[in-house]
């Protein structure tokens, strides 16, 4: 039987790639069945045993499977995808899995990890676990600081007291510490309040009152503790980690303790032992074993934590009563039976001490006494130093102080001491001066005064120079030597003196020698006569032998007289001196002064002034005529121009006709004319400007009388701007007469 097989084709699906379309698959199980022929591969050798529809049929069943298969299995041959797929769905199959299980299952591998990292970077895990327990660490240490310092406190309060003695004993009873039986008794305290509060919401979670304790809404106290806890760490820029340990008022005290997710706050009367803070700190602990995921979850419901009062009931109940404590009478009379007699040992030995102290204070004032050692030993006074031979005796002065001298042993040394009274008695013995000779003592110095022949001034002498360096030094100045060579001697010596204070007159050297006075320096013949001065000094003439050598003093009285002989000034003419310059004032002829300037500049080539600026000169009648005419003439000027109009051309031929005159005639009288020639401008416009063409008009008639004949040489120019106006602003004519060039003589 031929059968013919049709080709099959499948529709597409028109929904979903994924899914099988139901309808070809059942049209392909049909045609299978109606053209299979059980001979059909019997009779044709050459016939493939598979049929190519099958395979359609494999691919529709389970081609997805085969092809997901394929996937997985490629995934698998690639761990670096293999471990990427993980990784995507790790997170999520450990957050699913059981809690007892996952743990079991990761332990060993975190443990085998910590440990490699620990043994690789130790430090690491320190930088990780600092910041965590550093705070613990420090909180720890605080609180056993305060414990040991509160139990030494409460020690040493009731360490002489009757309950003192009673407490040792149940210290050695029971084997405890001395501290912990005070502790254990002194303190006295009272839990009344413990708050459990959210750490991250600040919501009260539980509160425990003890019996007969008061207070106010738990819920607002808990919200102002976590407010004051807020306060405090944005104020001083706290840490997190850090909370809020103690807070103390009057009575009260507020301990904190702090935990994962919850805060417990005890509230307590009095003083509590430092203890107190492990208990309160280990019922924390167990509230977080017990109810870690409830606190961890808390958002206001406390249904989950109904057994966490209980654990805080614990914490109220611990109180300490107040113990009757009896004054220590046992110990006070202990006390006394010792004391008193120490006492009156003591009081002995002190008004014994003082009494040696204000004798030793005695000696120590006594000019001449120098206590160098003093001590007391076993009842007995030991005293040494040094004693000058003239002080006090220091065994008399025992008297009056009740010190017994039996008990006093000194031990002096000898020395001369340099006080002023002890030197002038010494030097009183020594010398033995006469009536006339007066020794005192004046400002720590001692001063001999009156007369005494030059043998003793010569033993006086010699012993001030013997006097001990650090001592009162000798003065014999006022000692005056009563022999006939000392007389004459003195009389030289104020003849010499007298001479030296003399004007012109320089002393260079001077001497006595075999009974002659020799005598040399530098006279001015201006100054006093030498021979003269001997009258009245006692000084005979014959014996007097001087030299003296010519010379000019410079000072100004003799100046004077040399220019007063020199110059021979005019009867108008004045010399004084003032402050040590010579200035001459009044009226004199050019030449005069032409040699009076001659002798200032020679005069200031020796440092001294000669002022002749105040003097004036005299000047021909027709050349104080001319020169008042000339600076008579004004040339004036249109506003803003610095060149003269026509009308002021006769001006200006005129005035250079005077100005030759003028300096021919000054000429022939010996002197030399200048001529000034200033500008001047109004008040129009800016300051600036006034005085730029001020001077513009100055240059302007120098040029035109230069033009004329006029020296160059002899004219000088100035611009003046507005400062020096020939009339006010305000008349009528007033900016005319200001535009314009004056003239001023002056004669050399």
């Amino acid at each position: 039987m031929t059968s013919t097989v049709d080709p099959i084709s499948l529709p597409q699906a028109a929904s979903n790639d994924t899914e099988i379309d139901r309808e070809a698959l059942a049209s392909l199980l049909v045609e299978i069945a109606r053209n299979v022929d059980p001979d059909y591969r019997a009779r044709f050798d050459g016939v493939p045993t598979a049929d190519p529809r099958m395979e359609t049929l494999r691919q529709l069943l389970v081609g997805r499977e085969i092809s997901e298969l394929s996937r997985v299995t490629h995934l698998l041959d690639e761990p670096e995808q293999l471990a990427s797929a993980v990784g995507g769905v790790l997170p999520s199959a450990a957050a699913r899995a059981p809690y007892a299980q996952l743990g079991e299952a990761l332990a060993p591998a975190v443990e085998r990890a910590v440990q490699r990292s620990i043994q690789k970077s130790p430090r690491t895990l320190t930088d990780i676990l600092y910041p965590v327990f550093l705070p613990a660490i420090r909180k720890s240490i605080g609180e056993k600081i305060d414990q040991t310092f509160q139990s030494l406190n409460e020690t040493l309060r009731h360490i002489f007291t009757w309950h003192g003695l009673k407490w040792r004993f149940e210290a050695w009873r029971t084997g405890a510490s001395f501290s912990e039986v005070v502790l254990k008794h002194s303190l006295v305290y009272r839990v009344e309040h413990v708050f459990l509060i959210n750490r991250n919401s600040g919501l009260l979670i539980a509160h425990v009152t003890a019996d007969n304790a008061t207070s106010e809404d738990p819920q607002l106290i808990s919200s102002m503790l976590s407010a004051i806890q807020d306060f405090v760490k944005d104020s001083f820029n706290e840490k997190e980690q850090s909370g809020l340990d103690t807070i103390r008022f009057g009575e009260l005290r507020l301990w904190s303790e702090v935990g994962p997710f919850a805060t417990l706050v005890a509230v307590i009367r009095g003083n509590p032992p430092e203890e107190l803070h492990e208990i309160v700190r280990d019922v924390l602990l167990r509230i977080h074993d017990e109810c870690s995921q409830a606190l961890e979850e808390f958002d206001g419901d406390s249904s989950q934590l109904a057994g966490v009062e209980t654990l805080l009931q614990t914490c109220v109940e611990l109180k300490q009563e107040d113990s009757n404590q009896g004054f220590p009478w046992l110990v006070v009379a202990a006390v006394l039976l010792v004391l008193i007699p120490a006492g009156g040992w003591f009081l002995l030995s002190w008004q014994s001490g003082q009494r040696w102290q204000a004798y030793v204070s005695r000696l120590s004032t006594q000019p001449g006494i120098i206590v160098a050692e003093q001590k007391v030993r076993d009842g007995q006074f030991y005293i040494a130093g040094l004693r000058d031979p003239l002080a006090a005796d220091p065994q008399s002065l025992l008297s009056g102080t009740q010190v017994d001298p039996a008990r006093v042993h000194s031990q002096w040394q000898f020395y001369q001491s340099l006080e002023p009274e002890f030197v002038l008695k010494r030097l009183t013995a020594s010398l033995t001066p006469p009536k006339s000779v007066r020794l005192s003592i004046v400002n720590d110095r001692i001063v001999a005064e009156g007369e005494a022949p030059d043998t003793w001034i010569d033993r006086a002498r010699a012993a001030a120079r013997q006097l001990s360096a650090g001592g009162p030094a000798f003065d014999i100045s006022k000692v005056r030597d009563v022999s006939p060579e000392a007389r004459a001697a003195e009389h030289w010596q104020h003849y010499v003196s007298r001479l030296e204070a003399q004007p012109g007159i320089i002393v260079a050297q001077q001497t006595a020698r075999g009974g002659h006075f020799y005598i040399s320096g530098l006279r001015d013949p201006q100054a006093a006569d030498p021979q003269a001065l001997l009258s009245g000094t006692g000084v005979d003439p014959a014996r007097v032998h001087s030299q003296w050598q010519f010379y000019q003093s410079l000072d100004p009285k003799f100046v004077v007289k040399r220019l007063m002989a020199s110059l021979v000034p005019p009867d108008s003419v004045r010399f004084s001196i003032i402050k040590d310059r010579i200035v001459v004032v009044g009226e004199a002829p050019a030449a005069w002064i032409d040699r009076a300037r001659v002798a200032a500049q020679q005069l200031a080539a020796d440092g001294l002034s000669l002022e002749i600026s105040e003097l004036r000169e005299v000047t021909p009648q027709k050349l104080t005529h001319l020169r008042e005419a000339i600076q008579a003439v004004d040339i004036f000027f249109d506003s803003g121009k610095a060149v003269p109009g026509p009308e002021q051309l006769p001006v200006l031929d005129k005035l250079a006709n005077q100005l030759k005159e003028l300096a021919k005639d000054a000429r022939k009288a010996g002197v030399t004319a200048q001529f000034m020639l200033t500008g001047h401008s109004d008040a129009v416009g800016r300051e600036t400007a006034n005085a730029s063409i001020s001077a513009a008009r100055a240059e302007t008639i120098r040029a035109l009388l230069k033009k004329r004949g006029v020296a160059p040489e002899s004219l000088l120019v100035r611009g003046a701007g507005t400062f020096e106006p020939a009339e006010t602003e305000n008349s009528r004519t007033g900016s005319s007469a200001n535009r314009r060039v004056s003239v001023t003589v002056n004669f050399h």
